[in-house]
Order: structure tokens, then sequence, then C-alpha cells
């Protein structure tokens, strides 16, 4: 399907193309259609296959939940219950239909679907409070999307720190790919997992008299446990059971790596294998070997690995940085088990592997994205540079009651769920709240460069809706920021500018801003219109306010959405009856909303 760039964004010139029959096998995985393959520009052409997979989603709600370890978590949140929840598998150019039943008691919710452009369909990006009020319990929602890109995510609720207690599931979007396999192993989501409930976890990290790190305001806790595919057995061995996959001898296995954490971070590795990674976040690469990978919160790896050594069980090790700035938890061993077929799987495996090398939190810069973007290196010298500074502060919200918050440029996000930005925009009113921390990009197609300032000891994941961006240059990561913080590290134009890399960088939609240092980067703006939240990962951080929304072709938004006015608006005048009238509503708003 070919597009045509408008005024308004993207619209394609030819109608359905319909579904073709596929040329990929085990010995040409580049191969897809006549027509597709893995070279294809995903973002201007893509198959159309005419296909809706639908998916029924039912979210519930257990005070006491026996989860995957034996241990009780406090205030799950389930889909179909149980966690994760169901993957939703599609080939690259179906439609896929979500119907999201509401059954939590008092809270409302929304469903993201992580690193999917959903260009023209803002309206689907799932976003409290900026996308849409969220979901009234004992109502449905149902969201219908184009899958435009393929490969491995993940989807959330998308709403408060919401998602942290459990509402959580992988997506797998067949396609082509930059490297021969065998065997598709699937989506395998890593994941921190906290015995308390998300809420209580953001009340304390809030509260600047009771952080969970003495004498540190907005500290996090320790997870209890890490979860490979929802499972582990409890760190003191009293409950649960590993996680494992299958190695065929010989054979090459490609295996799709999500981290699903709310605050962990991982090196990952297999005892005595190599990975090659073809694939990072949506954004198919050059083929390159490592031994180990760090995934840092929101981030896909899909690597293959070829079965070539002895008939046996091996670790899937996932190693904590000795900085607890990249997450801590109380498992200190994370770890899966992989075995090959034949193997005595009644034994463990013996071999923990080699140690981890140490990355501090630095995820993978040096991945070439087989589809080439190249940002003009003129437009970023010629004009302002724009800077978004984050700090952590302390701030009173009310006489006498002060909150911990992570600031952009001075101001946390707090938006409204009973007014969300497009409902601002459906009714021409384009005076927004400060608080709601939009930043104006009218123009038509231009290339967007960003500076993130990074003025606090604690590194964080950011990740842009809407868009993938290019990574252009970062500033160096500190050991350990809080022993040793030395003095930041301010980005200076003259200076690091010609060190940046403007010609087909690493591009994908999450990555890390390092402590007390800088990260710049690069999207087209102007063809996706709608408002695109980019935030900390982090859903303490999210919560506490660390998110901007780039507010993209306001005057193109409702031209490219149909029956945007309705739709939306519906849906809102439920949520605000819901929360003005029903006197068993109890989810106070007590932090930024997304």
């Amino acid at each position: 399907m070919r597009f045509l760039p408008l005024l308004g964004g993207f619209v394609p010139l030819l109608g359905l193309v319909g579904a073709a029959p596929s040329c990929n096998h085990e010995c040409n995985r580049a191969c897809w259609t006549s027509r597709f393959n893995v070279n294809t520009d995903y973002e201007n052409d893509w198959p159309v296959t005419g296909v809706t997979r639908k998916f029924d989603f039912e979210i519930t709600e257990v005070d006491e939940w026996v989860g995957p370890d034996g241990h009780i978590k406090k205030g799950a949140m389930l889909i179909n219950g149980g966690y994760p929840g169901p993957l939703i598998k599609a080939d690259w150019g179906d439609r896929i239909e979500v119907t999201v039943t509401n059954r939590l008691k008092t809270n409302g919710t929304s469903m993201h679907w992580h690193g999917f452009h959903q260009l023209n369909s803002n309206n689907q990006d799932g976003v409290a409070g900026v996308t849409e009020c969220p979901i009234v319990p004992g109502a449905s929602r149902v969201y219908s999307f184009l899958a435009t890109q393929h490969g491995t995510s993940w989807y959330h609720s998308h709403i408060s720190s919401q998602y942290a207690n459990g509402i959580v599931g992988p997506i797998q979007i067949s396609g082509p790919s930059s490297y021969p396999y065998d065997t598709d192993l699937g989506v395998f989501p890593i994941s921190d997992w906290y015995y308390d409930s998300a809420e209580h976890i953001v009340d304390r990290m809030m509260d600047p008299n009771d952080p969970f790190l003495k004498g540190v305001p907005g500290s996090p806790p320790p997870s209890n446990n890490i979860l490979f595919n929802g499972m582990n057995i409890a760190p003191n061995g009293t409950g649960g059971e590993y996680a494992r996959l299958k190695f065929t001898k010989n054979k090459r296995h490609r295996l799709r790596l999500v981290n699903t954490s709310a605050d962990n971070t991982f090196v990952v590795s297999i005892v005595g294998h190599n990975m090659t990674v073809i694939e990072t976040d949506f954004v198919p690469v050059e083929p390159y070997p490592v031994r180990q990978l760090y995934l840092t919160v929101g981030q896909r790896y899909d690597v293959v690995i070829k079965a070539d050594q002895d008939v046996d069980s091996y670790w899937i090790n996932a190693t904590l940085s000795s900085t607890p700035l990249c997450g801590v938890s109380l498992n200190p061993y994370p770890a899966a088990i992989v075995s090959y077929e034949g193997a005595d799987e009644s034994r463990l495996p013996t071999n923990r592997g080699l140690p981890a090398i140490e990355q501090f939190c630095e995820d993978e810069v040096s991945a070439k994205p087989l589809t080439s973007r190249t940002a003009p290196k003129a437009d970023f010298t010629n004009t302002k540079v724009d800077t978004l500074s984050v700090t952590l502060d302390v701030k009173e919200v009310n006489k006498g009651i002060s909150k911990v918050l992570w600031a952009v440029d001075g101001s946390a996000i707090d938006v409204q769920w009973e007014k969300p930005t497009l409902e601002y925009v459906v009714e021409g009113n384009f005076t927004f709240p400060r608080q709601a921390n939009i930043i104006k990009l009218p123009e038509a197609v231009k290339w967007s460069f960003w500076v993130i300032q990074n003025n606090s000891p604690s590194p964080h994941p950011m990740h842009l809706h809407g868009h993938d961006f290019l990574i252009l240059g970062r500033s160096r990561f500190t050991a350990n920021p809080l022993v040793d913080p030395g003095q930041p590290i301010f980005f200076d134009p003259a200076v690091d500018g010609p060190h940046l890399k403007f010609d087909n960088p690493t591009r994908r939609d999450t990555t890390v801003v390092p402590p007390f240092g800088w990260l710049v980067i690069a999207f087209e703006a102007g063809r996706n219109p709608g408002s695109w939240v980019f935030h900390c990962h982090i859903p303490w951080h999210m919560s506490q306010g660390l998110s901007v929304q780039f507010l993209e072709r306001v005057d193109r938004i409702n031209w490219v959405i149909p029956n945007l006015m309705p739709d939306l608006q519906k849906k809102c005048d439920d949520w605000r009856e819901y929360a003005d009238n029903d006197p068993g509503f109890k989810m106070r708003k007590v932090d930024s909303g997304i």
C-alpha cells in the first residue's frame, strides 16, 4: 500500500490489498510476500490483509491473590483471571480488535498498545486523560487498529501506576526477519513482581516523609521477585516453579524478549549460548552477535539462538545491576531454564555461567536499522536546540501537604481524566492547562530535535508514543551516581554537536537518559496528527509527573480520525457521570493520572 504525504499526515492511495501467499520459510525469513519483505519501509508501506483478529479482555481485581510464586499479592488486577494477559498474535497487516471490559470494583482503566505508531488513529492509543477518558467499571470499549509494524511488543493499562498490579500482556506480530531461524519460541516477557499494591507503593514514593530508603525521598522499594513469562519460584523457595523453554539440537530459535517491569532492568544471557540480535523494539536491524543484552523497562529485543551445545539444561539469567538505580530485587539470582529435547529435566542446571558484564543501566545504541533514516544535520545546527530538563522536586501541592514529583521544565504533568487532551481538540479549545505539559508541533512534516537533560542521579527509560526516534547521542553513564555524583554533564552544542550521529543511528521507541547527563533524539513530527506522550516508563515516575505531550498537527486531528467527536464524548460523558454521581466511587486521583 502506497502513501502520499498530505497536510494532515499520511493517507492511503490504494485500497485493500488482501492476504497474499507468504514466501516466508526457514531458509528465507527475509521474504514475506511477493511484494513485502524485511527491507520494506514499514513507516510508509505495509500489507493490508483484510483479516481482523478479535480478542476479549475482562479486567478483574483480587484484593489478595495467590501469585505465580505462591505468595499473596495485594490489589492484583488481572486480565481474564491471569497474569500475564493473553497473547495477541497477528500477522503484519492484520487489523487487531480488542474489547476491554472493566470489571474493577471502583477503578477506571484503559489499554495502550506499546510501540504501535497508530498512524491516523491517535484515539486508539489508550492513554487516560490524553486520548480518552477512563473506561467506567461495568462498561466496555473496543480498540481497533492496523498492525502496520511487525515484531514484538506488549500491551498495558495506561492510567496511573495501574499496570504494575498486573494489567499487562504480550504481542507478537509475525513478519519478515533479517536472519534465518527454524523455530519461533514466541514472546518471553521478563518482569519485576511486587507483593504490595502499586497504589500503596506510589503513595509512599510521593510522600517526602515516608520513603522506602531512609533519607532518599522518592526512592522505590525492591521487587519481591522476577517473573519469566509470569512464572518463577519464590526467592525463599516456598512456592512457584521455573519458567521453561525448549531447544532442538542444531536448530536456530527465535526468542522475543520484552521487559514489562515497573522498575527493574536486566542483563539477559543464556549460559553457554550467544544470541544474534535481529530487531530492536519494532525496528528490524542488521544482525549482530551478543553474549548478553541489557533491557530497560519497555524495551524489546528479538534474537536468534543456535542450539549448538550439549544436550542438557541451561540457565537463562536476568542479572540486575550493582547500582540500585537500575532497580533492586529480593531475588538475588533471577533465572529461567531452557532444556534441549532429550535432556533430563528433573535436574536443575548446575553451571551459573560467566558473570554478566556490568552496564550501569546503559542500553544498546549500536544497532543499525535496515530501513535507513538520516536526520538533517543542518536543521539541528542552524536552529535553537530544544531542551527538556528533568528534575526531582518536593513541592507543596496543598496547604501543609508536600509531594515528591518528577518535573519536566519545572512542571510535573497532571492530566484530567474527565477532560482528555483530545476532547479539548474536538471542541476547538486550544487553551490547555499548564500542568498538561503540552508541546505544540504545528508544522507539516519536519524533523524535531530534543535534548533531554537529566539533572538527577536516576536514569530514566524514555518512551515516545506515535513514533520511533533516532538516538543521535548521549553522555556517559556514571558507575554509581549516588556514591560519586560528580558534576552534572550538560549538553554543549559546540563540543558535543560534532559527535552526534545523524546518518542512520539506532532507532527505537524506548531508550535511557543517563543519570546527571543528556540524551539527544530526533523524530519526524507532522506525519502523525495527535497527542503523543513522551514519558519515563517507570510507572512510579509517570505517576510522579515525568512526561510531556507532543501535540502534533492539531489542525488535522479531527480530519484524519473518523467519528472522533461522538465516540470520545460519549465515553467521557459516561466517566463524568460515574465520577460525579456514583457513591461508591473511591478512585482518588492522587497522582499525574497517566
